[in-house]
């Protein structure tokens, strides 16, 4: 008769880390120091030395040329125009987001996949045809022109325009920071608040949001960020108009066609400026995330 094997349930258990040690910490000083090298030279070359540009080119008229550049009226408006366009632009996108995530990710229904892709359409379509596609529609001789036209609402050109291209091309940047998260998170603890009588917006309120706070913020800035700098779609939609429809990136470029390269890279260094923060911010948010 074979005798059991005694185990002892005491025993402690040792792990092999040297077995367990990935493969890419055993790679040589050169490799490792080559790496290294290039990664920082490629940033000295296409970061650093174009923002150190901006800003040497700003002032080196001095600093009431740079003043100057930035107070005219026209920089003013178009500075006046794109945060207003952040002031609007972000907090729908971010209710967008948060209600799209939560529908993905807390119901099941037909139709979810075909959800999901239109919500990554602006990432695969170009801005500028996302622009076309609102004068197509909204402009004199489009779909909706003639009506437009006979009630004396004006869509391109305008304010309304600027926001519905920008709206198209950022509103993915919420929902898609989320709906990862979510979908990790599950709906247990959803629905145990449920199961306690908790309704649903007490359930979002104290038990979704302090779960996400972290990636909504974060893709709160990314929005920011993308509605700040977007070119392409406005440019289409916004006809130009000085001191009316230009915002930073638009004044920036008629500034660069005109020669005035000091003012230009004036409104540029604070374009400049809003990135740095808008990076900064995004830092601390992912260390506070990898705290929590």
């Amino acid at each position: 008769m074979t005798k059991p094997i005694e185990v002892k349930q005491d025993a402690p258990i040792v792990i092999n880390r040297t077995a367990t040690k990935s493969y890419a910490l055993q790679e040589s000083a050169i490799v490792k120091w080559s790496l290294i090298t290039i990664s920082l030279l490629f940033l000295a070359l296409f970061l650093i030395l174009p923002l150190i540009t901006i800003f040497v080119t700003a002032l080196e008229k001095g600093w009431d040329t740079y003043v100057a550049s930035i107070t005219h009226p026209d920089a003013l408006a178009a500075i006046k125009l794109t945060l207003t366009v952040v002031l609007i632009v972000v907090p729908l996108n971010t209710i967008f987001g948060v209600a799209a995530a939560w529908v993905i990710t807390k119901f099941n229904f037909k139709g979810k996949n075909l959800l999901i892709t239109l919500i990554d359409l602006p990432f695969a379509v170009s801005p500028v045809i996302a622009g076309l596609i609102f004068i197509l529609l909204f402009g004199a001789q489009g779909l909706f022109g003639d009506w437009l036209f006979a009630n004396d609402i004006k869509i391109v050109f305008a304010l309304p325009g600027i926001l519905l291209a920008t709206i198209f091309v950022t509103f993915p940047f919420v929902a898609r920071e989320l709906i990862p998260l979510m979908q990790m998170q599950g709906v247990t603890e959803e629905e145990a608040s449920i199961s306690l009588g908790a309704s649903g917006f007490k359930t979002f309120w104290l038990v979704t949001l302090p779960n996400i706070k972290w990636g909504l913020l974060y893709g709160i800035i990314l929005c920011n960020a993308r509605t700040i700098g977007e070119f392409g779609a406005v440019s289409v939609v916004s006809g130009h108009i000085r001191g009316l429809t230009n915002t930073m990136p638009l004044h920036i470029e008629i500034l660069y066609n005109e020669y005035q390269f000091t003012a230009a890279f004036a409104v540029a260094s604070l374009m400049s400026i809003l990135a740095i923060i808008t990076i900064i911010i995004k830092n601390i948010i992912e260390w506070k995330a990898k705290e929590v």
